[in-house]
């Protein structure tokens, strides 16, 4: 059984605030781009956050994770790292006709 869609905005929108609320309190003044990145989450996407050194990247990533009662962890990219070096890869095995998977 599925809410109609006012029940659920007006059940929701409560609960976004409040976490909106209590991450601006570590993050200031970026309210913006917190509701980026929690639309980023609730949408079960990817985030990628660029912006120059020292100021707030990780700990906007380590406060939403927080909040949300997330696990956090932090990769440090260099130009030459590929997504198949931190999530894996399927090698072709030709002896069998199959792939198998190494993870990264």
């Amino acid at each position: 059984m599925s809410l109609p869609q006012e029940k659920l905005s007006a059940n929701v929108r409560p609960l976004l605030n409040a976490i909106i609320e209590r991450i601006g309190q570590v993050i200031l003044g970026k309210e913006p781009q917190v509701r980026l990145a929690l639309a980023c989450m609730l949408a079960r996407g990817h985030l990628l956050i660029e912006d120059l050194p020292g100021v707030g990247k990780t700990t906007l990533a380590h406060t939403l994770a927080q909040v949300l009662g997330l696990e956090f962890k932090r990769l440090q990219f260099t130009s030459d790292l590929l997504p198949a070096d931190i999530l894996g890869v399927s090698i072709y095995q030709p002896q069998t006709s199959s792939f198998t998977f190494h993870p990264g």
